[in-house]
Order: C-alpha cells, then sequence, then structure tokens
C-alpha cells in the first residue's frame, strides 16, 4: 500500500517506519546497517519454509526487526561495565545462543577485553562481572519494558509486543530466572532468536558458518524443529546480496494484510522513535518530546500553515534519533572531549538524516529534522550550512532545540534557568547564528521575555523589509507602494541597509541577504 492519503486521512505503511526504526537499533548497536532488515528478511522466508501461518509470520517479521529495540535502556549501564564501544556486540552477541560456557566467556571478554594486560582483565573482570551477573535480570526487566511499550505506541498488535517478555529464553531452559523453555516459547519467538542469531554469524562468517553455528544449537537455545530445517535449506533462506539494500525486499515480505498507521497514529509511533533516542541518558529524557512541543507552538506564532506545523512537530520528534550512533559514553562525560569524540557527535545528525532518507514518508521530514544543528553563519553541523538553504521550519527547529537543551541537565553542566537560556539563544540570534525571528517565535512559546534582538549588520526592522522586498526583485517604487511610504524614503532606507550591508548593489544585498537569512 503507497504512503499518501485515503479520502484525506493521511497514511503509511507501519512496516515502513518500523524499518527504519530498526535501522537505529543496527545504529545502537555497533552492526552493519540493514542487519535488522536482514533479521526480518531471514525470519519470513524460514516462515515461509516452516509452512507458519500468517498471524506467526507477521510476529516474527515485526519482533525481528524490533528485537533491540529495547536496547537503549540499559545503556548507560552498559558504558560502564563494559570495555570498549562495541564490547558487547564484538564478545557478547556472537555467543548469546551459544551454551552458559561460551556465554560466560563472550561476557568476560565484554568486561576485560583480551588486548588489556592480565592484571589489568583480572582486575576487571573481578569487578564488572558480578555485577553484570547481579543487574543482568534487571537489565532484562528494563529492555522487556521499554520494547513492550515502545512497539504498543507503534500500533503493533498487542500479541507482538507480548512476545518480548521472551527474547532472552531457550528451548533448553538455561535463559534466565523463571524463563519458559521449550514448547512454553511463542513459535514466533523461537523463529526469531534462529533467524536473529542466523544473521548475525551470516556477518561474521558467512552463510556456511550461519548453517553450521545454528545447528550446533538446535536442542540447546534453539528449537531443532526450527533450527535444523534451517541449516539445511540456508542457502536459500540465506541469500541476500550483500552488496545490494534488502529495504524493498524486506517490506514486501511483509505478510498480509499490510499494518497502516494512520493520522494521530503516526505521530505516535514518531514520539516513540524519539523517546528511544532520549533513553540514551539520564540527562536527555523528554528532550524530543519537549523540543517538539516547544518547536510547534513557535510555528504557530510565525504564521506556520497547519501541514508545516506538523511536520515540523514530528521532525522535532526524531531530530536526535542519530545519537544512538554515538557511543553512550560520550553522552555520558562530564569534561571535554577529544577531537575524534567531538566529530562522533557532530555526526549524530547525518545520522538521523540516513535513517530517515530510507523511508519515502520520513525522508520528507529530513530538510527540517537533520538541520537542527546548522548555523545561519555556517558554524554548525555536520553540513556547515549557511542561511541560505535553512527553512524556516529548520531555524525554529534549531532555535527550539537550543533553548530547551539549555534548560536540561547535562553532565558538563547544571540546568540553565529559562531565563537564563532565554539570553543566551538571545546573544546566539545577536552574533547571527540562530534566527532573531525563530528565536523570538521559541521563547514567546516558552512564556519567557524576548531581549531586542538587532538584525544583522545593524539593520533596522524596517530595513530589513525593505531588504527583503528588494532581493525579491521590488523595484524602489513597488517597495514604496507595498510599505505605504514615500519612494524618497524606501530609497533612504535602502541605501542606509546597502553602506550597513557594505555592498552597492542589488546582486550584492542578495547575495548578503542569503548568507545571513535576512530573506526569510
Amino acid at each position: 500500500m503507497p504512503n499518501g492519503t485515503s479520502r484525506g486521512r493521511e497514511r503509511v505503511r507501519t512496516a515502513e517506519v518500523v524499518a527504519a526504526l530498526s535501522l537505529a537499533t543496527d545504529l545502537g548497536l555497533g552492526v552493519p546497517l540493514e542487519h535488522g532488515l536482514h533479521s526480518a528478511l531471514i525470519a519470513a522466508r524460514l516462515c515461509d519454509s516452516l509452512g507458519t501461518d500468517a498471524e506467526t509470520t507477521a510476529q516474527a517479521y515485526y519482533v525481528s526487526l524490533l528485537y533491540y529495540v529495547g536496547c537503549t535502556a540499559n545503556a548507560g549501564m552498559a558504558a560502564e561495565i563494559f570495555d570498549g564501544d562495541n564490547a558487547l556486540t564484538t564478545y557478547g552477541v556472537p555467543v548469546r545462543f551459544g551454551s552458559p560456557r561460551q556465554t560466560l566467556a563472550g561476557m568476560a571478554r565484554a568486561v576485560a577485553s583480551p588486548d588489556r594486560p592480565p592484571v589489568v582483565r583480572a582486575m576487571r573482570i573481578a569487578r564488572g562481572l558480578p555485577r553484570l551477573v547481579r543487574e543482568f535480570p534487571a537489565v532484562v526487566a528494563a529492555e522487556c519494558d521499554v520494547a513492550q511499550m515502545l512497539t504498543r505506541r507503534l500500533s503493533l498488535p498487542s500479541a507482538t509486543s507480548a512476545l518480548f517478555v521472551h527474547a532472552n529464553d531457550r528451548w533448553d531452559g538455561r535463559g534466565g530466572r523463571r524463563g519458559a523453555e521449550g514448547d512454553a516459547i511463542p513459535l514466533p519467538m523461537r523463529i526469531v532468536h534462529v533467524a536473529r542469531d542466523a544473521a548475525f554469524q551470516r556477518m561474521l562468517g558467512g552463510d556456511d558458518h550461519a548453517a553450521r553455528v545454528v545447528r550446533s544449537r538446535a536442542g540447546g537455545a534453539f528449537d531443532p524443529d526450527i533450527a535444523r530445517p534451517f541449516a539445511d535449506r540456508a542457502a536459500e533462506i540465506l541469500a541476500i546480496d550483500p552488496h545490494t539494500s534488502v529495504w524493498a525486499d524486506t517490506l514486501s515480505c511483509e505478510p498480509r494484510p499490510n499494518l497502516v498507521l494512520e493520522e494521530e497514529a503516526i505521530d505516535r509511533a514518531l514520539s516513540s522513535i524519539g523517546d528511544f533516542a532520549d533513553l540514551l541518558s539520564p540527562h536527555l529524557v523528554g528532550h524530543s518530546a519537549g523540543v517538539a512541543e516547544l518547536a510547534a507552538a513557535a510555528g504557530g506564532r510565525c504564521g506556520l500553515r497547519a501541514e508545516e506545523i506538523r511536520a515540523l512537530r514530528r521532525a522535532a520528534l526524531v531530530h536526535d534519533l542519530g545519537r544512538v550512533a554515538v557511543p553512550t559514553r560520550i553522552w555520558l562525560h562530564a569534561g571535554p572531549l577529544s577531537p575524534d569524540d567531538w566529530e562522533r557527535v557532530r555526526l549524530h545528525a547525518y545520522h538521523t538524516e540516513r535513517v530517515l532518507n530510507r523511508s519515502p514518508f520520513l525522508s520528507a521530514l529530513t530538510p527540517i529534522a537533520a538541520f537542527h544543528h546548522e548555523r545561519l553563519d555556517g558554524t554548525g553541523y555536520h553540513r556547515e550550512a549557511t542561511a541560505s538553504v535553512l527553512s524556516v521550519p529548520a531555524r525554529l527547529l534549531a532555535a527550539a532545540d537550543a533553548y530547551h537543551a539549555m534548560t536540561e541537565p547535562r553532565p558538563h553542566r547544571a540546568p540553565l534557568s529559562p531565563e537564563q537560556a532565554a539570553e543566551t539563544v538571545g546573544a546566539e540570534a545577536q552574533v547571527g547564528r540562530l534566527d532573531p525571528d525563530a528565536v523570538g517565535a521559541v521563547l514567546v512559546a516558552a512564556g519567557q521575555r524576548v531581549p531586542r534582538i538587532r538584525h544583522t549588520a545593524g539593520l533596522t526592522d524596517r530595513e530589513r523589509e525593505v531588504v527583503v522586498l528588494l532581493v525579491r526583485g521590488l523595484q524602489t517604487k513597488q517597495v514604496a507602494r507595498t510599505l505605504g511610504i514615500s519612494v524618497k524614503t524606501a530609497d533612504h532606507h535602502i541605501q542606509n541597509a546597502y553602506r550597513k550591508m557594505g555592498v552597492s548593489t542589488r546582486a550584492g544585498a542578495a547575495l548578503f541577504a542569503m548568507r545571513q537569512g535576512v530573506t526569510a
């Protein structure tokens, strides 16, 4: 079903939004993009091979996409315990479904890298492994809670959300405290376990390696009536071109009838995506939702149309999705960042763009969402874009994000008071980094007094109006008529504006206006 409207109602396939969120979980895990899509494609093919019914196939499909959607719930704890940004993925995930001994050895390597000197490694294991064992039940519970809550807000069926209770269960019953075993584990989750591990093992060692590993785990972590048929038909099930995106193939294999999000359900789904990103750190909780509310209110004060405000609000909900690609330790760091860590931070807006652009529906939000750290004078990131390419909604989001972030605590500082934040964003507008009109609208929406902000180059409000009309092609007489002033007064304003901008022609004024954002 194509995206768009049906009888005036806006709609998008649920699978398209969920697949985008799956890409974000790939970034959070540190695995290649589309790893989750591969898992869902494998799950769907495995279901077809097993002859499962449509409901089982649909549940396995969606849970495969979102198997790690709870990964941000314990990101802070993981950053403290594991030895390196991708230690858990490197050492723990490959043996997640191995024997208990293999799993323990893998987790020990994740806690203390084998590259560490023996004495240091022993000390890290002595401190970290007991803590991991002690806190593991709470980790599992938190990931389960988050996965269930997020998937419900994605409007997935309740039966699908309920499956995440069994994410850590094993066929042999060694999955943890009070876990289910054997046939007590729902069939869709038993299929998901095989599909997710097969995708990971395939990434590590290829198709034959994946088939051998899955077969060796039959009767252990995996239902043998699923693992063995998979291994027997692995060549067919794993037939995926590594050089081609599987986005279209993964969406096409969703069992029918395709699930659809409409109207308010779209907003709830995007809100859940924003919350997924904000769970990375206690300092970020509620950030995306708060920015969305503030930006939308400011958009109304700027006279945006209803559809523009809706797009702005949705872009604000997902603007920080790319944060999950940045190691959590960086967001929790209280001191100055190294050049390498700062470069990773600068790229989080890029990762937001890459995820959103995979979805035809969500890509429409990219020109707003992925520009929230750009600045009018080109000092922002990651593009170092200037005023000429920043739309009014993008400017509003940048101002709302900056103000709201200042009022939140961060590891390196206490939160600013609303008054202090207002003064700071006002100063940013004063020096030409943030748009003065956007800052004013955001501050009014936040209930703050708007500081008097001198326009770029010291232009007065009237001179700014004149410049906007001039660079849009109006002649001096037309400018005078539009503003209800005399031709002589209009020319006086034009000459004053030229002098302040340091130009002498309409073309020079247009270039200056585009560079400094005077045309907005």
